[in-house]
């Protein structure tokens, strides 16, 4: 009898303790827990998600005890300034948040610091096979513990100016289908140079650029991808590739013959003020095309456009780069962690996740909501440009695979580079091929400025 009274006692001690340390991440609707979140979206996505935020405050969160509260909403770089600054401590730096809009290339920074919850621990493999396997692949930062949450992806679309490219195409013949391909879009430029340049006879090689690639690392990436390649190879661009040459000739010789716009910043602006007619970025940059194009001579007219699918190359696969970040949390308490995670998978719900996504440009990360994404995002599209862009996302997702770029400490820093030294290049031949225009026919010059530079761009980078 004691012997059985001993384990009775035991047992029910056990069971004491082990209901004390479930109540750790266990809310109480009397005692809040409030939540600080950092993002770094702009309009409309910021108004989207305040909604939503109060909506879930008001709802599950006055249920469960969970109080999500914005503290800081700034462009990406001052996000991602204030969180390395906090998690160096450095004197009079921030408190880190509890959630944080991260892109991976900053979270691996952090995970690396130790100061990411893996999110794998809050979720089950049940909840987690919901989401698109290649969104949810990014949060891994390469790992097998999960850090980023994907809330909201975009990936890269091509758009096009048809108030200028209809003009050009009544002239030249050149039709949208032809700007499916990279080299299509090679042709086109040529074209449309000799177009502009005729314009004004009495103004030699005044021709305009008709194609702008806005992020050369990703056009790169993307190229790799869909020839059967990989242009990040041990945290270093793999220039020595042949695949290179390709990706070489569809900016290079265009851009030094003024096809292609040698520019560093977004693609609205080149846009805006009739400078290109079509440029390949972001499905979330739709935000920003202009509704009018104001020329040189203060001209103006209504911009309309055309969203395809991103370009391929001939012979590749169809393959387009996802972008975006996702959601991390920070470690501090299994409380707050708890908390953290029920209002992400609130948030990620296909629902929820529809109305975020819907107005912005943006991919819903799961597949549940994929099945409904191009009926109810267009049906419910603010502008005729979002409806358009979530219906050649739509088409995409059906026959492009999207490509995940490796994360590691230090990819930023080598994309930039790479990006800079790869419009530099191009600007100084350029520069130095319009010099010798005066004497020289136009294959002349070209010959002249462009003899061995491919060469020792591949060997000095």
């Amino acid at each position: 009898m004691k012997r059985i009274l001993y384990l009775l006692t035991l047992t029910l001690m056990l069971a004491g303790l082990l209901s004390g340390c479930q109540t750790n991440n266990r809310l109480d609707p009397k005692k809040p827990v409030t939540l600080t979140l950092w993002h770094t979206y702009g309009e409309p996505m910021v108004t989207s998600l305040d909604m939503l935020v109060d909506e879930f405050n008001s709802t599950i969160g006055v249920e469960k005890g969970i109080v999500v509260a914005t503290g800081l909403v700034a462009d990406p770089a001052a996000v991602n300034e204030k969180l390395l600054v906090a998690a160096d401590g450095d004197p009079g730096a921030p408190q880190l948040p509890d959630l944080a809009v991260v892109n991976p290339n900053i979270a691996v920074k952090l995970a690396n610091k130790g100061l990411l919850t893996d999110l794998a621990s809050q979720f089950s493999e049940q909840e987690l096979s919901g989401y698109v396997p290649a969104f949810l692949a990014e949060g891994k930062l390469g790992g097998d513990k999960l850090y980023i949450l994907p809330i909201a992806k975009s990936t890269e679309v091509l758009y096009v100016n048809t108030t200028i490219f209809d003009r050009f195409a009544q002239d030249t013949g050149v039709t949208l289908a032809q700007l499916t391909t990279c080299e299509g879009i090679r042709e086109a430029a040529e074209k449309y140079y000799a177009w502009t340049d005729a314009k004004t006879p009495a103004i030699p090689n005044d021709g305009k650029a008709f194609y702008y690639p806005e992020e050369l690392s990703h056009f790169a990436m993307a190229g790799y991808a869909q020839l059967g390649g990989d242009f990040v190879s041990e945290q270093r661009f793999n220039l020595a590739s042949p695949l290179f040459q390709r990706i070489w000739d569809a900016y290079y010789p265009p851009a030094v013959q003024g096809g292609v716009a040698i520019f560093d910043k977004y693609n609205s602006y080149l846009m805006q003020i009739g400078d290109v007619v079509c440029a390949t970025a972001t499905s979330a940059g739709v935000n920003f095309c202009p509704g009018t194009v104001t020329y040189a001579d203060n001209r103006q007219e209504p911009l309309t456009i055309a969203i395809l699918p991103y370009p391929v190359f001939d012979g590749g696969k169809k393959v387009a780069l996802q972008r975006g970040g996702g959601m991390c949390v920070f470690k501090s308490n299994e409380q707050k962690e708890y908390a953290a995670a029920v209002f992400l998978k609130w948030l990620t719900e296909p629902e929820q996740n529809l109305r975020f996504t819907a107005q912005t440009g943006y991919m819903p990360v799961t597949l549940a909501a994929f099945d409904d994404y191009a009926t109810e995002g267009a049906n419910n599209a603010s502008n005729e440009n979002i409806k358009k862009v979530i219906e050649t996302i739509a088409a995409m997702q059906e026959e492009y695979s999207f490509y995940v770029p490796p994360v590691f400490d230090g990819l930023n820093e080598l994309q930039g580079a790479y990006e800079s030294a790869m419009r530099q290049t191009a600007a100084d031949s350029r520069r130095e091929y319009l010099g010798l225009l005066a004497g020289q026919s136009q294959a002349q010059a070209y010959d002249s400025v462009s003899k061995g530079v491919f060469e020792k761009f591949t060997a000095e980078h």
